[in-house]
């Protein structure tokens, strides 16, 4: 398969695949691939790479991008590793809930306002089911 051209989104420099100690150094955790702007670290966006095929795992991401995207996978994260759905339906609810098809159904491809939605509907469905379990007399 051949590796894309992958543009950073925020100065059009081309991106180029690089180990994770790129960017991290001896931190870097494992021997996991980034695409990183050519501009970096001018320009401080990078994405995850798939280890077989080489594809961008998303869309490349700032700092800010970054972080908000944590929070929308822990946000997300929630509903499966509480048992109130397997990881499978939690993911269609998702698309339902904001109106997306399967292949935009990845957080690495959100934006602040995706994330920030992602965020939302998350914390009303915890929220939700805090109300309910207490109609119940259940700890959530």
């Amino acid at each position: 398969m051949k590796v894309p051209t992958v543009r950073c989104p925020y100065c059009r420099a081309k991106a180029t695949l690089h180990p994770s100690s790129y960017v991290f150094g001896d931190a870097a955790l494992s021997d996991n691939l980034l695409y990183v702007c050519d501009r970096y670290p001018v320009c401080d966006s990078y994405v995850g790479a798939h280890r077989k095929t080489k594809l961008p795992m998303g869309t490349l991401a700032d700092g800010d991008l970054r972080h908000k995207r944590i929070e929308a996978h822990k946000s997300f994260g929630w509903l499966w590793e509480s048992g109130l759905m397997t990881k499978a339906q939690a993911y269609k609810w998702m698309q339902a809930k904001l109106g997306i098809r399967s292949e935009q159904a990845h957080i690495a491809k959100f934006n602040h306002y995706m994330c920030d939605q992602l965020i939302r509907i998350c914390d009303q469905a915890k929220q939700n089911n805090r109300m309910v379990a207490r109609k119940e007399g259940v700890r959530p």
